[in-house]
Order: structure tokens, then C-alpha cells, then sequence
């Protein structure tokens, strides 16, 4: 069931985006040539207890029967897409990184992903990082009330295959708000479904994933880790937004 929020429900949603982006302030100060995945998830989680929030990621159960998520953020560079564990990995000169954020706040939501350059990074992965931010934009601009998913799923398509890039199709955005993962999903593709009709207070978490070679993935022996199937990079930028009738607003940001 998607569920409609309420004015006062999309402002305890900014609160706990709030402290989503205050990590991700960190994190992109912290994501620099030396630093281990291991010291990263030790601030945001310092953030996270300082703020008063609960991190949403750390516990979550695993899908395909492997260990609850160690970690308070998912860490994943280069070519592994999403879910990548914090650990003893020192991160690299050229290396791209993408941080996944979640927080739990008054019981409330906030989700957002970002894909940092490591120093200086070639022109391609600099590319790679801009047209999935680039597609993200495409897509809210097409979160807007009378709209379908369907058309959230093009704007984002259309952004990274004109571009040369490919976009994972394994998996997809979701509504969020009192869960982290909440009805509709949100494809970045178009597949037969057109899905709803989106309307005023659906709020959504809208999160390409783009891969610089093929879409498809694979998922390592640790059953959390996705890793681009060709060993090409990944870049990954989410936000959690609000659908209103002045347009879609960004719940994960510094109000």
C-alpha cells in the first residue's frame, strides 16, 4: 500500500534527511586517498548517535540468507554497485566510492546515496559520476503529481543511455517514510508495467545506479556486495523526495 504524508509527516521526514546529509557533509571531507571504509562508517555512526537518530542500514537482514548488515553505511568502490561492507580497505588515488546513508529519526525515514571521488579520478569516471547525478535530476523532475512511475523510469533511462552508460536493472528505487522500504518501486528503466499515478505527499526514494559497461550485475560470496558482472565502474546518487503541487521537493538535504 502507498502511503500519503501528511504536512507535518514531511517535516519530521526533513529532520531525519537531515541528519542523512550532515554524513554525507562528513563524508565528502573524509573521502580522500588513505582513509579505510572502516574509519568512514565510524563518523557517520558518531553523527548518527550524536543526532539523536537510529541508522537504518546497521542489523537489516539479509536477503538471500547471509549475516545482518555489519555496517552503519554501505561502502561500495569502483565496481561493486551497492551493499558494499565497511572494512579494512584503504581507499586509492583514482578510486570512486559510493556512501548509501539511512537514518531512523522520531521513527521516520531519510535515505540518500552519493558516489565520491578519491583524488584526482580520470575523465571518464568524473563523467560516469556527473550523468548519474545528471539522471537523478531527470527523474525527480518527473516525480510530479498526475505523472506515473513509468515516467520517473524514462526520464531516468533516456539521461544515462544517451549518454553510453547502462542502467542496473536488478534493483530499483522504493517509497519510503515509517519504513525503509516502502511500496511503490521505483525501476530506472522502463520495463511493461506503467505503475501509479503519482499524487501529492508520496514520497519517494529515487537512486540510479549506473554502470559504465553492461547493467549486469552480480552479487559476491559475502551476499551483500553487488559488483558490476564486466568489472566496469558504478556510480550511485540517491535522494529521498517529496511529490507536491509545487513540484517535487528534496526531503535529504541542510534545510
Amino acid at each position: 500500500m502507498i502511503t500519503i504524508k501528511s504536512q507535518r509527516e514531511l517535516d519530521l521526514m526533513k529532520r531525519a534527511g537531515e541528519v542523512v546529509m550532515r554524513v554525507h557533509l562528513r563524508m565528502r571531507e573524509l573521502v580522500v586517498p588513505g582513509v579505510t571504509t572502516f574509519e568512514l562508517n565510524r563518523v557517520a555512526a558518531e553523527i548518527i548517535r550524536q543526532a539523536g537518530a537510529i541508522p537504518s542500514f546497521l542489523g537489516f537482514p539479509c536477503s538471500m540468507g547471509g549475516i545482518d548488515f555489519p555496517g552503519v553505511i554501505c561502502t561500495s568502490c569502483n565496481e561493486e554497485v551497492i551493499h558494499g561492507l565497511p572494512g579494512s580497505r584503504v581507499l586509492q588515488e583514482g578510486d570512486i566510492l559510493s556512501v548509501d546513508v539511512g537514518t531512523i529519526l522520531n521513527g521516520w525515514h531519510g535515505d540518500a546515496a552519493r558516489t565520491y571521488p578519491v583524488g584526482r579520478i580520470s575523465g571518464e569516471a568524473a563523467r560516469l559520476l556527473s550523468v548519474t547525478e545528471e539522471s537523478f535530476n531527470s527523474g525527480m523532475e518527473a516525480a510530479v503529481p498526475g505523472n506515473r512511475i513509468r515516467d520517473v523510469s524514462a526520464a531516468v533511462q533516456r539521461r544515462v543511455e544517451e549518454n553510453g552508460f547502462s542502467i542496473v536493472r536488478d534493483f530499483v528505487g522504493h517509497g519510503i517514510g515509517t519504513e525503509m522500504h516502502e511500496e511503490p518501486q521505483i525501476p530506472n528503466y522502463v520495463g511493461r508495467e506503467r505503475g501509479p499515478r503519482l499524487a501529492e505527499g508520496m514520497t519517494l526514494a529515487i537512486e540510479p545506479m549506473v554502470n559504465a559497461g553492461i547493467w549486469k550485475v552480480n552479487v559476491l560470496s559475502d551476499k551483500w556486495t553487488v559488483v558490476t558482472a564486466d568489472g566496469a565502474l558504478s556510480a550511485h546518487h540517491e535522494n529521498t523526495i517529496a511529490v507536491t503541487a509545487r513540484g517535487p521537493v528534496i526531503l535529504t538535504q541542510i534545510w
